[in-house]
């Protein structure tokens, strides 16, 4: 609906950073078609401090006024001539995109358990029996069973632990389900954990 007299954001030139709002965006415009540098100057100058009343929260930074400067350069689209009293070269960098992350190039056998998991097997391999062993043991088996809860459509049996446990570790650790006491998991209906307590 185009209602004449009324102007929509969503109409607008979009903002390069929306956290300050349209009316910096303006300020800088103005200050961008300046003929005087030393107006420019003032008029930029005028806009930092504007700007601070924008963002306090980020006052306790050490790098608070470069970051200012920061951000006018880059919503000024470069286009501001002024004496700049930081650094500003390396501004753009702020709002690059971030790399992708690479996945895993090694192929996970136990998408249900996962990666850590795998690894805590091959750890438990080599560890001699002990306190320390023990300890990881119930950190694993308690982390297969959340695994389970979670990627197993809510199946969280305990011989299925112990025996895959057990097979993972090529024997190495026997779990005896008539001693060992798993933490309890409430479950809900889609097979997600709701609740951890402890027994």
């Amino acid at each position: 609906m185009n209602i004449k007299g009324l102007d929509y954001n969503t109409q607008r030139k979009k903002l390069i950073m929306p956290e300050y709002g349209r009316e910096i965006q303006k300020m800088i415009d103005y200050a961008i078609s300046l003929t005087n540098k030393e107006e420019r100057q003032k008029c930029a100058e005028t806009i930092i401090r504007m700007m601070e009343t924008k963002v306090p929260q980020q006052q306790n930074n050490a790098e608070y006024r470069q970051m200012l400067w920061d951000h006018l350069y880059l919503m000024s689209r470069q286009q501001l001539d002024i004496n700049w009293p930081y650094d500003v070269s390396s501004a753009e960098k702020l709002h690059a995109k971030p790399q992708p992350v690479p996945l895993p190039k090694d192929h996970i056998k136990l998408r249900h358990y996962g990666k850590l998991i795998e690894q805590l097997f091959e750890k438990l391999k080599t560890m001699p029996d002990g306190k320390e062993r023990d300890a990881l043991t119930c950190y694993t088996a308690n982390q297969m069973k959340r695994n389970l809860a979670t990627w197993g459509h809510g199946s969280m049996d305990d011989e299925k632990v112990a025996n895959d446990l057990a097979y993972y570790t090529d024997g190495v650790i026997q779990l005896d389900l008539n001693t060992f006491k798993f933490e309890k998991f409430a479950v809900s209906d889609d097979g997600k954990k709701a609740s951890k307590k402890k027994k």
